[in-house]
């Protein structure tokens, strides 16, 4: 047995000196938490500020801004694994880093750097949906369920022990923002319970079983466009994973079309023309696919605002017997 691993059995010290990493809003209330119960925080690692929105004026990250909120020193490396870095991070006399959504695979160089290790909240149930997705993939897949799992980290992607991880049941009609926020709701307190458990000695690790892995890769524009000839199920995953980004792209009459806020109405008509407007009823589409009817409740031409149905149809007319797509 290594050092390493002497070390990784010990109990992780009470108040120990936090260095935490993180980047978008997910991790900003695991960052609070830590902040509003009191842990000591030396430091917190973003991401390098970047150009961001119409205007591509330079901006902080959501965890950066918090940061500086609390008075907290900010390191922005462009590379984890710089060796300076590395150095200014092992002068801090980390106990543990607390990675959460930070956006940079991190190497041995800098794992090997806090006395108890390293510990990452990734949104799903390990060893399902490793990558940097797993919120969109789920929604894609149409799972009934996901979660939070907290891994002791390695140098794979995603591939360390598990400590502790908590269910989350997929409402049958949410989006991946929505998801977003309810995972990143339970993410502070699931933080903090394991830190607990951790200086109490009661977690212990359980490695994953690689052969159950799945893989949810970045998401990108590339998916957004809508095969209607799908079932209505598989159309309807399809929207509410890319909301609110990138937005499920459909066209009508050679103009693009966001589509959001879908609903199934039939699942197993088959006698069904994809793409089809079936009907207007009030304040919705309905809308045929290869298999089912779905109900279309939100819509948006890319660059404009997002409109409900009754809104968007008064500027931009759509009637029964057209169809999407074409």
């Amino acid at each position: 047995m290594t050092s390493a691993d002497h070390r990784n059995e010990e109990r992780l010290p009470g108040r120990p000196k936090i260095i935490f990493m993180g980047t978008p809003d997910f991790a900003v209330p695991c960052l609070r938490s830590l902040m509003e119960y009191g842990h000591e925080v030396v430091a917190v690692v973003t991401q390098p500020d970047r150009p961001k929105g119409r205007g591509r004026k330079v901006a902080a990250s959501p965890v950066k801004r918090v940061a500086t909120d609390y008075r907290l020193e900010v390191l922005q490396p462009e590379r984890s694994w710089d060796p300076q870095f590395c150095e200014k991070v092992g002068r801090k006399g980390p106990d543990i880093l607390i990675v959460v959504a930070f956006g940079q695979i991190l190497r041995k160089e800098l794992l090997d750097i806090p006395r108890w290790g390293a510990i990452n909240i990734h949104a799903s149930l390990l060893p399902k949906y490793r990558g940097a997705a797993p919120i969109h993939w789920a929604i894609l897949n149409n799972e009934a369920k996901t979660g939070l799992t907290v891994m002791r980290m390695n140098q794979g992607l995603d591939t360390g022990p598990i400590l502790l991880q908590e269910e989350v049941a997929i409402g049958q009609d949410e989006t991946a923002g929505q998801l977003h926020e309810r995972l990143a709701g339970h993410s502070g307190d699931f933080l903090l319970r394991t830190l607990k458990g951790l200086e109490a000695g009661r977690l212990k690790e359980k490695p994953q079983d690689h052969s159950g892995a799945t893989y949810a890769p970045k998401i990108d524009r590339q998916m957004s466009l809508i095969a209607w000839d799908q079932t209505a199920h598989k159309v309807s995953a399809v929207i509410r994973a890319l909301d609110p980004w990138p937005g499920a792209l459909t066209t009508l009459e050679g103009r693009e079309i966001k589509l959001f806020s879908p609903r199934v109405l039939e699942e197993e008509r088959l006698d069904t023309s994809p793409g089809k407007v079936a009907r207007r009823v009030e304040s919705a589409l309905e809308v045929e696919t290869g298999r089912g009817v779905l109900e279309i409740r939100e819509f948006q031409i890319p660059g404009k605002k997002r409109l409900g149905a009754d809104d968007f149809l008064r500027g931009f007319p759509v009637e029964e017997g057209m169809v999407f797509g074409r």
